[in-house]
C-alpha cells in the first residue's frame, strides 16, 4: 500500500522485497550521554536561534548522525530554530566536516539534511602579533582553536594570552575557557593550560580587584544576614515575613551589624529597627 502511495506521489521508489514492521516506541530505555561542547541561544532583532558549537580534531563517521541528533533534539527541546558550528584543528578535518549529511535514503534524502558551518586554517587567520590579538580578541580565540595542529601554535596562544590579560576578567575568562574547549584534545591545549597556570600576572586588571573586594562584601554580608537570623530563631524570637525581607535584602553592613548586636537581646523583630 505505502509503495503504491509512493508511487502516486512521483516518488521513485522500487518494488520492495520485503517489509518488516518495527517497534513504534523510540524512547529511550537507557542512560544515553548526549553532550555538545558549546550550546548558546541567541536574541537578535530577526528573532531567537541556538548555535551548538563542536570542536573536532580529526574525522570521525559517527560525528555526523551524532551532530544531527543534537540539532533535532535541541530544536525539540526549545523550540527555537538551530545552527550548528564545527571547529576544526586542520584542513583535512574541516573539508571532512563541511560535507553534508543526509538521512534519508537516496530516492528522498530530503527527509532530514545536515549542514554545519565549518571553521578551519582556510578561513580563519593566523594570529601571533599581540597588538592585533589586543585588537580583536575574538578573532585572536578562533585563531589559537583553528590552527591547534599549525607550527606557530605556540606563538598564537601567547599573543592571545597577553591580550586577555588586557581586558575584564570576567571576558578574559570566558575566552580563556572557550580557547580551552575548541583546543579540544589537541596537544596545544595542555600548553594552554600550562601559560594560564603558570602566569602569576594574568587577570590583575582594576576592574578584576574591584569584582573581588564586591564579592568579599557580598559574602560578609550573607553571613551577617545568616547569624542575624539563626539568633533570632534559637532565641525562639518569630520573624514576620516583612521584617525577614528587610533583613535579608539589606545591603548595609554597618546597619546589618547593628542588627547583629540588638539581636541578641531583642525581645521582638520589630525592635531590631529602632533608631
Amino acid at each position: 500500500m505505502f509503495a503504491r502511495a509512493f508511487r502516486e506521489l512521483k516518488v521513485p521508489l522500487g518494488v520492495p522485497s520485503e517489509v518488516a514492521l518495527l517497534p513504534t516506541d523510540l524512547t529511550e530505555i537507557r542512560p544515553l550521554e548526549r553532550r555538545v561542547d558549546t550550546l548558546l541561544r541567541f536574541t537578535t532583532p530577526a528573532g531567537r536561534f541556538l548555535l551548538l558549537v563542536e570542536a573536532q580534531g580529526e574525522c570521525d563517521p559517527d560525528k555526523p548522525s551524532a551532530w544531527t541528533y543534537y540539532l533535532a533534539h535541541a530544536h525539540a527541546k526549545y523550540r527555537l530554530p538551530a545552527v550548528l558550528l564545527v571547529v576544526c584543528h586542520d584542513r583535512g578535518t574541516a573539508a571532512w566536516a563541511a560535507q553534508t549529511a543526509q538521512i534519508g535514503p537516496s530516492f528522498w534524502a530530503g527527509s532530514l539534511t545536515m549542514s554545519p558551518l565549518v571553521l578551519g586554517p582556510d578561513n580563519v587567520p593566523v594570529v601571533t602579533d599581540p597588538a592585533l590579538a589586543a585588537d580583536d580578541v575574538p578573532l585572536a580565540t578562533l585563531s589559537a582553536m583553528t590552527h591547534a595542529k599549525d607550527p606557530s601554535i605556540d606563538a598564537i596562544l601567547k599573543s592571545l594570552a597577553a591580550a586577555l590579560r588586557g581586558i575584564d576578567e570576567e571576558d578574559a575568562h570566558i575566552f580563556a575557557e572557550l580557547t580551552e574547549l575548541g583546543l579540544g584534545n589537541a596537544q596545544a591545549a595542555e600548553t594552554w593550560r600550562h601559560m594560564m597556570t603558570l602566569d602569576p600576572a594574568f587577570f590583575r586588571s582594576e576592574t578584576s580587584q574591584r569584582l573581588r573586594a564586591e564579592g568579599r562584601a557580598e559574602g560578609e554580608t550573607s553571613e551577617v544576614v545568616r547569624s542575624i537570623l539563626d539568633i533570632l530563631d534559637v532565641r525562639s524570637i518569630e520573624v514576620p515575613p516583612d521584617a525577614h525581607v528587610r533583613i535579608t535584602s539589606c545591603d548595609d553592613l554597618d546597619k546589618l551589624r547593628s542588627w547583629l548586636r540588638r539581636s541578641a537581646t531583642v525581645t521582638s523583630a520589630a525592635e531590631l529597627f529602632e533608631a
